[in-house]
């Protein structure tokens, strides 16, 4: 068994933060499949809800900032929370980036492929909000390897899916501004996905400190 507390001392706030940034990073994923899911109705609030849910991420990230200012004295963990903090921020802003483009994008968007991507990335939030919650409680290692492998495990299958969707374009009835375009846009989700793997190994690292 490992506790977390050994890293954060007694400061409960911590563990808050960190698992708020983490629902953050859940919220988006899901925001962005409602977008892609053709209820035409709920879009416009949607990418309003995640735009001000990348804005109240960079709010935690700042707090934590301010808060390891004020209450962290080892170096060596300042680095491992600053980390994560980082990773877990990336993860709505790479979704935000994505809504940005989907909002000016003049290309026909298959909104079919763009779920398969969105699927797997919110597997991949799911298991990361699981193993950031494990810091508080202190775990098994091997539960936090159940979860890292269930994020490597969506992490593969979205290298699949966007290979599937490069050759689709490639093949294609799309002219070359369009295959541009959704190549963004793919890369972008594919991102996202890869900033879950990111936090999800920062938190792995961690248990592994201090198991």
């Amino acid at each position: 068994m490992i506790s977390f507390k050994k890293l954060l001392g007694k400061e409960e706030k911590f563990y808050d933060l960190l698992e708020a940034s983490a629902e953050e990073a859940r919220v988006s994923a899901g925001l962005l499949a409602k977008i892609l899911s053709h209820e035409s109705a709920t879009q416009a609030s949607s990418i309003h809800d995640i735009i001000q849910t990348r804005r109240k991420d960079k709010r935690i990230t700042r707090q934590i900032n301010e808060e390891l200012c004020k209450t962290f004295v080892t170096p060596f963990e300042r680095e491992d929370i600053e980390a994560l903090s980082n990773a877990l921020y990336r993860i709505p802003k790479t979704v935000e980036k994505i809504v940005e483009r989907l909002t000016i994008c003049p290309a026909r968007v298959p909104r079919d492929s763009l779920q398969r991507q969105v699927v797997l990335l919110e597997e991949a939030v799911e298991s990361v909000v699981f193993m950031v919650k494990q810091l508080r409680v202190g775990t098994q290692v091997d539960r936090i390897q159940d979860a890292n492998n269930r994020l490597q495990f969506a992490e593969g299958e979205a290298d699949k899916v966007m290979l599937a969707l490069v050759k689709d374009l490639y093949n294609g009835p799309y002219d070359a501004k369009e295959v541009v375009i959704l190549m963004e846009l793919y890369d972008l989700v594919e991102t996202a996905i890869d900033r879950a793997r990111d936090a999800g190994q920062v938190v792995f690292h961690i248990m592994l400190k201090y198991s």
